[in-house]
Order: structure tokens, then C-alpha cells, then sequence
């Protein structure tokens, strides 16, 4: 896949920051700049979103993770894993994400989680009320209201990725351990 807008020209400073940050500019910020405003509020949500602080970071990092693999957003999927690995989180588990189901690395909870992310992704959602209901239990209200708005988030990030046809732009390429791949399994995307 192409992208089907060409990139804008990024301010400087912003192009910059991208850089010190991954290394390289981020095409689907060039792609939203064409919208400076669309862009902005874009980072600046996405910024607050990652400062929430009521779910365990490696819980949200496996959500992205899950929610890009089911979309098929490459370039969220190796952005999260390259995230991951700047994060310090377990990255024998974050690269098994897009095949968490044959994995044996995953916890109960992790699990849920990554069911839970798979569920929201559905269209529509199939997220069921034990479903909800037992992620609540153990993450407290705080936790699942967090959990639930970041997937939300990560599903308008992904989906506006693969519809401008962003594509991976090797930011995993710098981790020590490959990402899985994913299987193509139509049971996979089942809650």
C-alpha cells in the first residue's frame, strides 16, 4: 500500500522533536499535517493519553499492540513495539502480541486484556458484560475507565493509519528480539 496523500511540510522544531524522539519523522504526522490543527490536538491527545497512569503501562502497550495487529495497522504495531522496548516493558512478551493466542508468555489478566482489546476492535464491538465486568474486579474503576478510553483511542489512531495507508516504517528494526508475526486465523478476531 501506498500513501494516498502525499506528506506535508513539518514546522521544523516538530520535525526535530520526531526525530530526538524515534529516530525519524513520523509519516502520519506529515500525512495529518495537512490539517496543522487536526494534527496538534492528534499529539496533544495522544500525549495525554500515554500520561494516564491508572493501568499498568505494559497492559496499555499490549492493548496497541493487539488493537494494530487487528486492524492491521503496521505502523502502529512497529511504533508500540519500538515504544515498548524505549519503555523498558518485557519485550519477550510485547514481540508475541500479534500472535498472543499460541503464546504460553501471557498471564491471565494480560489475556483478558488483550480479549478485551480484540472486542473493542470488533465491528461491531462484541465486548460482553462478564467480560467487562471481570476486567473490572481486578482493575478497579479508574483502571477500566482508562483502559477502555485508551483502546478507543488506539482503534481512531490505527483506523486513521491504514486509511491513509501508512505503513510500518521500521521502528522495531532496533529490537534485540523480532516481532512475531501474525497468523492468519479467522478465530483470532473472536471474543
Amino acid at each position: 500500500m501506498a500513501l494516498r496523500i502525499s506528506k506535508a511540510d513539518l514546522p521544523p522544531e516538530l520535525r526535530d522533536t520526531m526525530i530526538e524522539q524515534l529516530g525519524a519523522v513520523s509519516e502520519n504526522v506529515e500525512i495529518l499535517w495537512h490539517s496543522p490543527e487536526v494534527a496538534r490536538d492528534n499529539l496533544e491527545f495522544g500525549r495525554k493519553v500515554g500520561a494516564w497512569g491508572a493501568v499498568d503501562p505494559s497492559l496499555k502497550s499490549f492493548a496497541h499492540m493487539a488493537v494494530a495487529a487487528q486492524v492491521g495497522c503496521s505502523w502502529c504495531l512497529d511504533v508500540g513495539y519500538f515504544q515498548a522496548q524505549n519503555e523498558n516493558l518485557d519485550l519477550a512478551k510485547a514481540s508475541q502480541v500479534p500472535r498472543w493466542r499460541d503464546s504460553e508468555v501471557f498471564t491471565e489478566l494480560e489475556r483478558d486484556v488483550l480479549t478485551y482489546a480484540e472486542a473493542m476492535t470488533n465491528t461491531p464491538p462484541t465486548v460482553t458484560d462478564e467480560q467487562y465486568a471481570g476486567l473490572l474486579d481486578r482493575l478497579g474503576p479508574a483502571a477500566m475507565i482508562e483502559i477502555t478510553t485508551f483502546i478507543a483511542y488506539i482503534n481512531l489512531a490505527t483506523r486513521a493509519n491504514v486509511a491513509n495507508g501508512v505503513e510500518s516504517q521500521g521502528f522495531s528494526d532496533a529490537c534485540e528480539i523480532p516481532l512475531a508475526g501474525r497468523p492468519d486465523r479467522p478465530d483470532e478476531v473472536t471474543a
